[in-house]
């Protein structure tokens, strides 16, 4: 359904710095989403402007200049890091007669490479689907047409009209498909906090490290690799910190200045793991002389999410990339790095400063009566020790989350 362009073809970048923004657009980090697509770029093109053209995006000149490189480079394709208007999309494609795509759908193609599990697929076909249903009229207007002749005779449905039918159609069956998605995962949030686990999610800008982190604190196996986006589907692990117990680690998406709406809202059930985590772990690049925009993006990302006001521990990663720095830790901070095993300790330090307050150890005697409140205890695993009592109740040593130990009510 979604066809993208072969391993390898030669495309120019367009990268426009706005006046208005503010900010300048990594032009680095663009290069590397385009390679991450598995493209080969030929040849940047740069501008800058106070505002966008309403018919090109870029000016008639700029617009003369990349035809120039088109037939220079022999180019298939143009890729913007910017978002196109549909009327700019289809403007460019009729005046340059090649593919053009913009940043939203250049992310959405590397999501569509990176997608293994099932769910993974339908985020991001949900995303695509959204993003498609704007754009439908550049791919069917050579079929902008009534139905008719023999056996083509029907409800009188243009060819455009049916197409948004069927990705209408399409869209609510992922949808329902993620809902159920949804009710799993909000299952298995149930079942965790039953238990006095705590939960601790990696966020991070993508590439900032996070998946090596994980694979350290948890000796798993999850890939990694120096490109962006080489983590998207969501990995959770239990490990044991010494001196805090057991907790659930998870892997997450990395996030990105102008994350496309669409994949925040198709990756929702994703993000909520990190929504309802006891501690949020920012991994952060040091080495990247930007890394401040890298951190307001996913601040960003959290609020729309909802996971703003979760604890935070930034995790300032790569520091062997960075003369002088050796690990240390601050009060919410930790300095290491994953990929030279460096500064693990600190890391697991400010997990069990963290974490630790939030639960309680308590010794406790329960009566023969109050066995409702002692199976209650067995099922949330919070019993570190007990004894029987003389009068056929329990001396118990309990570690348990305060919020549970408020709802008992004792």
């Amino acid at each position: 359904m979604f066809e993208r362009p072969a391993s390898g073809e030669k495309v120019i970048l367009v990268h426009v710095n706005l006046a208005q923004s503010g900010m300048s657009d990594d032009l680095e980090e663009f290069i590397s989403l385009v390679t991450s697509a598995h493209v080969t770029p030929v040849n940047v093109l740069t501008a800058n402007r106070r505002a966008p053209d309403a018919k090109y995006y870029i000016g008639t000149g700029k617009v003369e200049e990349v035809l120039e490189a088109i037939t220079l480079y022999n180019a298939d394709c143009i890729i913007f890091n910017n978002a196109l208007s549909p009327s700019q999309q289809r403007n460019l494609e009729k005046k340059l007669c090649v593919a053009v795509l913009d940043r939203t759908q250049l992310i959405l193609d590397i999501f569509a490479l990176r997608a293994r599990t099932h769910e993974g697929k339908l985020q991001v076909e949900l995303a695509q689907l959204h993003h498609m249903s704007t754009r439908l009229v550049r791919g069917w207007t050579h079929l902008e047409r009534q139905k008719g002749g023999i056996g083509m005779r029907g409800p009188g449905e243009t060819q455009l009209e049916t197409d948004r039918r069927l990705i209408r159609d399409r869209i609510k069956y992922v949808q329902k498909r993620l809902e159920k998605v949804r009710k799993q995962r909000m299952q298995g949030r149930q079942h965790r906090q039953r238990k006095p686990v705590p939960v601790v999610s990696l966020v991070g800008y993508t590439n900032a490290g996070k998946s090596t982190l994980f694979n350290l604190l948890t000796a798993a196996d999850v890939y990694v690799a120096d490109q962006l986006f080489a983590t998207l589907d969501p990995t959770l692990r239990r490990i044991e910190i010494d001196g805090l117990g057991e907790i659930v680690l998870a892997d997450t998406v990395g996030f990105i200045q102008h994350l496309p709406h669409d994949l925040i809202e198709a990756f929702r059930a994703t993000l909520e793991e990190t929504r309802d985590a006891d501690l949020l772990l920012h991994v952060i690049d040091v080495s990247n002389e930007h890394y401040q925009e890298t951190v307001e993006a996913v601040d960003d990302v959290l609020r729309e999410i909802g996971a703003d006001k979760v604890p935070q521990v930034k995790v300032f990663n790569k520091i062997d990339s960075v003369p002088n720095l050796e690990p240390h830790m601050s009060e919410d901070a930790v300095w290491l790095s994953a990929a030279k095993d460096q500064g693990l300790d600190l890391l697991k330090d400010m997990l069990k400063q963290k974490l630790a307050s939030q639960y309680i150890e308590k010794e406790l005697t329960l009566g023969a009566a109050q066995g409702s409140v002692y199976a209650k205890l067995h099922q949330l695993k919070a019993i570190l020790s007990e004894e029987d009592t003389e009068e056929g109740g329990w001396q118990l040593k309990i570690r348990m989350s305060e919020i549970e130990w408020q709802k008992l009510g004792l």
